[in-house]
């Protein structure tokens, strides 16, 4: 486990308190430049070490995967600047080792700063590729290669391109190009800064699999596929001018499909990696970040929501939620921990797994929401194509996304099996909120009148029958606690028809489970639900005999026969499990 020194950590502290709070760092969220962040002296957590190790690395190309909001843009900002040569469209030189000054990296001797500002670079984003058809997203990819060409147009009218490359770089420029100028266009790119700088091309490609997980839910996957591997092959597999790639995404898509023929790849993930401080918050990074906003007494709550990921050794913090709640504790917006994470990331493929589950996936979703473990195979390939092949694709699909974490592992012959479970409460109320909409659009689509009629008619083998055949399709949160079934039957009989549903009101002397009451009185109903847990099938009668009694001893009907409802029906329910009993009161 990664060890920091404690009492640096303390002194720091100290320092922190005698800062007053007008001149600290501002917290800039959502801003993803480097040079902005440093610029506008912005709260920066330091991670230019993974300089070092790409500098060291044998690897041309480096993939990194890892969940989103982790980091990985604002660290292929922090790397362009540190590599990059940079040209104003005048010809003139920026200086940007400013920027690094008092950063770990500068530390790291001549060796590895003599790489400092020596590269052209080439930062390509495929973010803004998320579109709902084909022609959208390639003109969106388009657009980002032309800012790229934009970019570096200082290279046009120097004598160091042919006529021909200068025609081809300007008709790039024009967006009305053919499409096969543009799948070649960052080969073509990186040969023409080589003929200016003398040196290669530095190739930084961010959220490159942004473009084919919405091709594949948008139905244009193969399309999308086929254009990123063209691109990618121009830039990184037959390409002379190559001195190092970056790439960042989510998944490693399978090499057969998209790095096909790339020998030179070395993917780092959350499964394996050698850069796992390089992404998300250590333990140390957090606790000075939080000791510098005055906010070291909420260690254990920002722990409890935001931490629970493990990257090689490094315990890892979720940095996009724990910078959002630092910046609203600090500024007093919130005085409690909220699910930032959820607003940001795209979360249907939960809900599209809880929609889809099996009997088996069902009581994995159980035990994980519940706290528990469960384990899978799991490999690093995968297309989009293949999630919903098996249920065990989809359980990677949620590891390597950040909705699951590792807590152990095994070899199973030639096959990986990880233990897994839910990183922490952010991430728990994901899946809880996921369940209940599925519940909710499920409850939508349901007949209930076959409850409704047997409430109101007073059968009670009718009426647990059906709650029976709901509990048996229904995915438990709360460990058979009675929030659970209270959320339950709440959902059960919502928009029921002809009644107003209401839990815990007051009534009479104490709080009846729920209500169910028409808005008509001297022809209407009430009907009083009282729910409770039994201990096992045995006991459920007379747990039902508890609730009816309970029904009786608080007078919970009292107030509707006074305002003068004529019928007022009572009844327990208990509930073991995924079986209900219903009894009535005579």
């Amino acid at each position: 486990m990664y060890v920091w020194n404690r009492q640096k950590t303390q002194t720091f502290r100290r320092e922190c308190k005698e800062m007053s709070d007008t001149a600290k760092k501002k917290i800039a969220i959502g801003v993803e430049d480097f040079k902005r962040i440093i610029d506008k002296n912005g709260y920066f957590v330091d991670k230019t070490l993974m300089i070092q190790k790409l500098i060291e690395s044998e690897a041309m190309v480096t993939l990194f995967t890892r969940p989103r909001r982790f980091g990985k843009t604002l660290n292929q900002f922090m790397i362009r600047r540190f590599f990059e040569d940079e040209i104003t469209e005048k010809g003139e030189k920026v200086d940007n080792g400013y920027l690094f000054d008092g950063l770990k990296i500068t530390e790291c001797g001549e060796e590895i700063m003599k790489h400092s500002q020596q590269y052209p670079v080439i930062f390509l984003t495929l973010k803004s590729a998320k579109q709902p058809t084909y022609e959208l997203a390639y003109a969106e990819l388009k657009k980002r290669i032309y800012e790229e060409f934009d970019r570096h147009q200082y290279v046009l009218g120097k004598g160091v391109l042919s006529k021909t490359e200068e025609l081809r770089f300007q008709e790039i420029l024009s967006l009305k190009a053919e499409e096969d100028l543009y799948t070649d266009a960052l080969g073509f790119l990186s040969k023409c800064l080589f003929k200016y700088h003398g040196k290669n091309t530095i190739i930084l490609i961010d959220e490159y699999d942004v473009p084919l997980e919405n091709a594949y839910f948008e139905g244009f996957y193969d399309k999308m596929i086929k254009f990123i591997r063209s691109l990618f092959e121009s830039a990184l597999k037959t390409n002379p001018y190559l001195e190092k790639s970056v790439i960042t995404g989510c998944l490693r898509i399978s090499k057969e499909s998209i790095f096909t023929g790339l020998n030179n790849l070395e993917t780092d993930s959350v499964l394996h990696t050698r850069y796992g401080d390089s992404f998300g918050f250590t333990q140390e990074e957090v606790e000075e970040l939080l000791a510098y906003y005055g906010l070291s007494e909420q260690l254990e709550e920002v722990k409890q929501w935001y931490d629970g990921y493990l990257f090689n050794h490094f315990e890892i913090y979720n940095p996009w939620s724990l910078l959002k709640y630092v910046n609203d504790r600090k500024d007093h917006v919130t005085e409690f921990a909220l699910p930032y994470w959820s607003n940001t990331s795209s979360n249907s493929i939960v809900r599209e797994m809880v929609g889809e589950a099996d009997e088996d996936a069902k009581r994995d979703l159980e035990t994980l929401i519940n706290g528990g473990t469960i384990e899978k195979q799991v490999h690093e390939d995968i297309t989009y194509g293949d999630i919903h092949q098996t249920q065990d694709n989809l359980w990677n699909f949620l590891f390597f996304t950040g909705y699951l974490k590792k807590v152990g592992e095994r070899k199973d012959g030639n096959n990986l099996q990880l233990q897994m479970k839910i990183p922490n409460i952010e991430i728990a109320t994901i899946y809880e909120n996921s369940i209940s909409y599925w519940f909710d659009q499920r409850m939508k689509k349901t007949d209930r009148s076959p409850l409704k009629h047997a409430l109101e008619e007073g059968d009670c083998e009718a009426a647990a029958d059906f709650i029976n055949r709901q509990l048996a399709d229904t995915i438990s949160f709360y460990d058979y606690a009675e929030n659970f079934y209270h959320g339950f039957m709440a959902g059960l009989l919502v928009n029921i028809g002809g009644y107003s549903v209401k839990s815990n009101r007051e009534s009479g002397n104490g709080r009846p489970d729920i209500v169910m009451q028409t808005a008509n009185i001297r022809k209407g109903r009430v009907i009083i639900l009282e729910l409770k847990i039994a201990g096992s099938i045995a006991e459920m009668e007379a747990a039902c005999d508890r609730g009816l009694a309970q029904i009786e001893e608080q007078r919970y009907a009292e107030p509707f026969t006074t305002e003068g409802y004529p019928e007022v029906k009572k009844y327990a329910l208990s509930f073991y499990k995924k079986e209900c009993m219903v009894k009535k009161a005579e």
